[in-house]
């Protein structure tokens, strides 16, 4: 596949990653000369028409996505039978990664990373099209800091059609799917915005608020169970972020943040300084504890433990009664309070009001924040305009100058763009014609079902959403429902269950052809069911072959080449492939010009060899090779050196001794270490050189000549006359006198000192 090029165009550089129905590859464009990925639908899949829609419709609601945060669709097509889409090349990680090898992460960064998240999402719904797979794994943060979600593999462009709407219609991971999802009801943007709250809160907290040993324990507890604040797990949360998170998870959509928008404006709000109005409206609710909404029903079609409801405890009930006691009994107060003001000043003080700023050509959120500010209330209303660009605002309501109470509500009217126009009637006709009349109309082909009809041919179209003759604005995404003709069924969800029963449960539904293939999966525990393909809610023939896909859980990893790294940057490499580091007590023997000392030297399994994610791998740091330290007493500085240098080792002079052997001079007196000692290879040994002070000889009696020779044969400077004395005695004259020479006989001195006398004459 390395070598393959599809359409002319796109040369296949590299594997990058597996899903259940295509590859995925780093590709270079040769057109426009970039590089990009293409997502290659796998071989076996090509054949069948329903997957090959599946794939196409991916690419066509996608490629309606245009934001700087949502991964872009550049092209979509087929070369000699493989069907393939190019997308966006991200260089960077998924927050997946970074989460698992760095932790919860820093709440201002995390609030950062949910905001660009919304913005993605809010274009999205915009479209029409739900995500409905939000998780750390489909956010990408390019090596910039950059956040990009991706993959909306199973997304669907809004309709009414009963793939969304039927009980026990499971889209999504389990960990972050919204109730309603865990319980098969419909999902709008709001299910988004709960899974980019779990997502939030994992990156506040440093793990997803539920868990549990299977799929369906953890969607049981998105229905039924709260979720302890994200502040009470990690107290370096900041309680307006955990406010906003815990608003966006509530269990009844209804009391979420009802956009992905309005979640992306409170946390703006909240990386601005300012208070976010989620935040002030739970804490003024719970000023002591965050309560949750209470517990929907169990999702459909799971079977759980029995149930039985339970009555709060006695102190539980007698707490509740306090405070509601208390807080009945402050409002009175308030209340009585306000009365005795307004029957002293005589009521006759107006209530504050304020002036309405002229809002008009701002960009929405900006004027919310403005009237926020001002202590008003912001109603957004959206409306047709060909003069205001979409998103800012045409007027509100009081209008610019006038006046409005403090605490009461402003009209703002958005710019949703041109007028509407007309969406053509679609019914009965042929699928490739609707499409063609959807974009001769100005609109975009959005999500196609195919569903089984008794009495309607094969790709006849027997509904639409926009229905035909209403009118939406041009671009608007036309979903359209398909027949498939007689003889088909729908594809059960069997994700998550053990192969055996999902096999049992395709051969009840009235499947005739079924196989297992095996995939790697790093959310799928191994054994269970990651998808089939076709995929669930899918109509298809009874005789259609129904692949199901089982878990072999994690792809094992190649173990990388540690030689030569330190520790540090050994772990890091290990962490981030899902492998434990394992520094060995034993060192590796390593010359000095090595590079290995106290750097991995040896490591075990060697690099790349496969294993498990999670295993171990042991390393052993270099350390200097031992060599015994030679003798290197009487011998010369330089001979030392030469001698030490033979087995790797220093010599340094620290010092000298002493001597008045001649013979010794300049040779090594003493060495440390001591000879015989073993120490590492590059080390000094400290050696004292003998320093030569000759003993000044006795020169009483000897003539000046004789003097000088004595003097000369230990290594003293000249003799020299220091006084005449007069003698009578003529065979003393030219002798010196005894006692008379400095320095003194014996005494030992500096080599070359001179020595001075005194020296018999003849009387006259």
């Amino acid at each position: 596949m390395e070598t393959r090029v599809l359409s002319n165009r796109y040369t296949i550089v590299k594997h990058l990653a597996r899903g259940g129905m295509a590859d995925v590859y780093e590709a270079e464009d040769n057109l426009l000369n970039r590089s990009v990925a293409v997502k290659v639908l796998h071989a076996n899949f090509a054949s069948d028409e329903a997957f090959v829609t599946r794939f196409r419709r991916e690419a066509q609601a996608a490629a309606n996505l245009s934001h700087p945060n949502i991964v872009a669709i550049y092209d979509w097509g087929k070369d000699e039978g493989t069907y393939f889409m190019v997308m966006e090349l991200i260089r960077g990680r998924t927050l997946r990664e970074i989460l698992r090898t760095e932790g919860a992460i820093l709440p201002r960064r995390a609030a950062e990373i949910a905001s660009e998240a919304a913005a993605a999402l809010s274009v999205a719904h915009q479209h029409g099209v739900f995500h409905r797979d939000i998780k750390p794994g489909n956010i990408m943060i390019t090596d910039d800091g950059a956040v990009k979600v991706t993959d909306f593999g199973i997304a669907r462009a809004l309709d009414d059609s009963e793939e969304l709407t039927r009980t026990g219609a499971v889209i999504g991971t389990a960990t972050y799917f919204s109730p309603e999802q865990a319980q098969g009801l419909p999902a709008d943007e709001r299910s988004d915005v709960y899974s980019l709250g779990i997502v939030l809160y994992e990156m506040l907290a440093g793990k997803p608020p539920f868990t549990g040993e299977s799929p369906v324990a953890v969607a049981y507890q998105h229905v039924s169970e709260p979720a302890l604040p994200p502040d009470a797990v990690n107290p370096e949360v900041p309680r307006e972020l955990a406010a906003v998170v815990e608003h966006a998870i509530q269990k009844n959509p209804d009391d979420r943040y009802q956009s992905a928008d309005a979640l992306r404006t409170d946390l703006q709000r909240y990386l601005s300084g300012s208070e976010p109005v989620a935040a002030a409206a739970v804490m003024a609710a719970a000023p002591t504890a965050v309560i949750a909404s209470p517990p929907g029903p169990a999702p459909t079609g799971y079977v759980t433990a029995e149930t039985t409801a339970v009555e709060p405890a006695p102190e539980a009930r007698s707490q509740t009664s306090y405070w509601v006691a208390v807080g009945a009994l402050v409002a009175v107060l308030i209340v009585a309070v306000f009365l005795l003001f307004q029957l002293l000043s005589g009521g006759e003080e107006a209530a504050a009001t304020v002036e309405v700023p002229d809002l008009r050509g701002v960009p929405a959120e900006q004027a919310f924040a403005t009237l926020q500010d001002l202590d008003l209330k912001v109603r957004s209303i959206n409306e047709a305009s060909e003069e205001v660009p979409i998103g800012l605002v045409i007027r509100t309501d009081p209008g610019a100058g006038q006046t409005a109470p403090v605490g009461s509500f402003v009209d703002v009217y958005v710019s949703a763009g041109e007028e509407e126009v007309g969406v053509p009637n679609l019914i009965g006709e042929n699928v490739d014609v609707a499409r063609a009349r959807i974009e001769a109309d100005g609109f975009t082909v959005g999500a196609i079902e195919y569903k089984f009809t008794e009495d309607v041919d094969e790709n006849i179209v027997t509904d639409q959403n926009p229905a035909g003759g209403t009118t939406a604005p041009t671009g608007t995404p036309v979903n359209l429902i398909v027949s498939s003709g007689p003889s088909s069924i729908e594809v059960p969800d069997v994700s998550g269950k053990t192969a055996d029963t999902a096999v049992l449960e395709l051969t009840r539904a009235g499947f005739t052809s079924i196989e297992t293939e095996e995939d790697f999966s790093p959310d799928v525990l191994e054994g269970f069911v990651i998808e089939t393909n076709p995929a669930a809610g899918q109509v298809v023939p009874r005789d259609a072959t129904i692949v199901v896909v089982v878990s072999q859980g994690p792809e094992p990893v190649e173990v990388p080449s540690l030689i030569g790294s330190s520790v540090a940057s050994a772990e890091q490499q290990l962490n981030e492939l899902g492998l434990l580091l394992v520094v060995s007590s034993q060192t590796v023997e390593v010359s000095l010009d090595s590079g290995l000392i106290g750097n991995v030297a040896d490591q075990s399994p060697s690099s790349g060899t496969t294993v498990e994610v999670g295993s171990e791998v042991t390393v052993r740091i270099g350390a200097p090779t031992q060599v015994t330290v030679p003798d290197l007493r009487g011998l010369t500085a330089e001979e030392a050196q030469t001698e030490a240098g033979s087995v790797g080792l220093n010599v340094d002079i620290v010092g000298t001794t002493v001597t008045n052997d001649q013979a010794q001079k300049d040779l090594v007196a003493d060495q440390d270490p001591a000879p015989g000692t073993t120490v590492d290879e590059g080390s000094f040994i400290d050696v004292t050189v003998f320093v030569y002070e000759p003993i000044v000889p006795n020169l009483d009696g000897l003539t000046l000549a004789q003097a000088q020779t004595e003097l000369d044969d230990v290594g003293l400077g000249t003799v020299a006359v220091a006084n005449q004395v007069e003698t009578a005695d003529g065979n003393l004259v030219g002798t010196v006198v005894p006692g008379s020479q400095n320095p003194a006989a014996g005494t030992a001195v500096a080599e070359g000192t001179n020595v001075t006398v005194d020296v018999y004459i003849a009387q006259p």
